[in-house]
């Protein structure tokens, strides 16, 4: 293990840091561990692995063992991207992907990320089968079956219950590596929400909505429903006699951070006036390859610099099925209302809650906003964490930056359950982050 000395953050760029950065190379490095908590390739959006000492996981990444049936085992630092680039070329993808590929599997398992498929196949941690975690004292073996309170605390607690060492995973068997995609363009709201019911059945469904929009246009967005190509699919296109290929894209690289005055709610609305109005050019016949499915932001390497150095938060929130229309109506009709605007708003449904203390899925809809950090913008957050809050809400940890002890404490977490966990295994002398503190984990 080395280290060394830096100003850090993670993709929001708020908040920085001085840490003592240690890069983890090896299972002998568990014993120079201290207060501390682990952080992968950073992009979780807030402070969830930022703290004075950070544990640099990104480095322990190999491929321990991997079965014909389709069973990973591989270190924690193993991202999402060398995954997709070893195994999909073999007809295996992931079960459960989140919006980025620049992901760790430690932090996937921290985060218990989920994607554009909760509605049918659930979170992360329905496809690991077990863990190594490294809880300040030893290594523990978690599965459903041995710890499993351990293990269940795992998913959705940030880090807090230790370090992953290695995992296994049970990989999705595919014939292809293309999605057939379909759009439909939504002009307000209840249309939007119609469309989402009609296409519970798809396997994977994501809406893009004009946060901006206002009257009779409120919530217009585009639904996109997708669902693995099989050979048979390709048959008479270009595309059967190389079904697995791997696709590649350049990257457009943001070389420095943006002025304030280029991302304003008039550029905003520009860009959701285009993005509504423009087809598709990621679309050929109805199939779609990988990347621009699952991670159409990865096209834009450094895409949060657009925010500016004062960087921005995405506040993602669920609520619950039987109250998801009125409150996210509300919280629609107040951000076109005081104009603060999210160059990007992404609203997902999710299927029956998961097991984790503070996994965050929950039966409704999900809504995540990306805000530049401007003045007043913290308090009108807070105004939208009460409606979240009386409607039955609450907010994802990996994104957050700025909730308070109180919203999250009145949130509806187990969170007596997880700190019972913490403290029978005594995770919290070893492992904290600047979340933890401020949230009082």
């Amino acid at each position: 293990m080395y280290s060394r000395k830096a100003k850090i953050k993670n993709w929001g760029n708020y908040p920085k840091v001085n840490s003592n950065q240690l890069f983890f190379e090896n299972e002998k490095d568990v014993s120079k561990i201290n207060l501390s908590i682990a952080r992968g390739l950073g992009r979780s959006y807030g402070d969830s692995s930022l703290f004075s000492t950070t544990i640099e996981m990104s480095k322990y990444n190999y491929i321990q063992s991997f079965s014909e049936d389709g069973v990973l085992e591989c270190t924690g630092g193993l991202s999402l991207e060398e995954i997709i680039n070893i195994f999909s070329i073999r007809g295996w993808f992931l079960p459960v992907t989140p919006g980025t590929k620049y992901v760790t599997i430690g932090g996937a398992i921290a985060s218990n990320v989920h994607g554009k498929n909760h509605h049918t196949d659930g979170s992360f941690s329905k496809y690991v089968l077990s863990f190594h975690l490294f809880n300040g004292n030893s290594i523990i073996e978690c599965s459903r079956q041995e710890n499993r309170d351990l293990f269940l605390a795992t998913f959705g607690g940030m880090g807090l219950t230790g370090i992953i060492i290695s995992a296994k995973i049970q990989l999705l068997s595919i014939e292809t590596s293309y999605i057939i995609q379909d759009q439909k363009r939504a002009s307000n709201f209840e249309e939007l929400m119609s469309y989402f019911e009609s296409s519970e059945e798809e396997k994977y469904s994501v809406a893009w909505i004009d946060c901006l929009a206002i009257g009779n246009e409120l919530g217009r967005g585009v639904l996109i429903t997708g669902h693995h190509a099989t050979r048979d699919d390709l048959y008479g296109t270009t595309f059967f006699d190389n079904p697995l290929k791997l696709h590649t894209s350049l990257q457009v690289k943001i070389p420095i951070d943006f002025p304030d005055f280029i991302l304003c709610s008039e550029s905003v609305y520009l860009f959701n006036y285009l993005y509504y109005s423009k087809p598709s050019s990621e679309t050929i016949k109805g199939f779609c390859k990988f990347d621009p499915f699952f991670y159409p932001l990865d096209f834009v390497s450094e895409w949060n610099r657009i925010y500016g150095s004062t960087g921005f938060v995405q506040y993602q929130f669920v609520i619950p099925m039987k109250s998801s229309r009125e409150a996210l109506r509300v919280i629609l009709e107040k951000i076109s209302d005081k104009g603060f605007a999210s160059f990007l708003a992404v609203l997902k449904l999710f299927g029956e809650e998961d097991e984790g203390f503070l996994s965050f899925p929950m039966r409704g809809y999900t809504l995540a906003l990306d805000f530049k950090i401007v003045e007043g913008l913290f308090d009108f957050l807070e105004e939208l964490d009460q409606i979240v809050l009386k409607a039955g809400g609450r907010l994802y940890l990996a994104k957050d930056a700025r909730m308070s002890k109180s919203t999250f404490h009145k949130s509806c977490y187990d969170i007596n359950g997880f700190q019972e966990v913490l403290k029978k295994y005594n995770c919290g002398d070893y492992f904290k982050s600047l979340q933890s503190e401020r949230l009082g984990l």
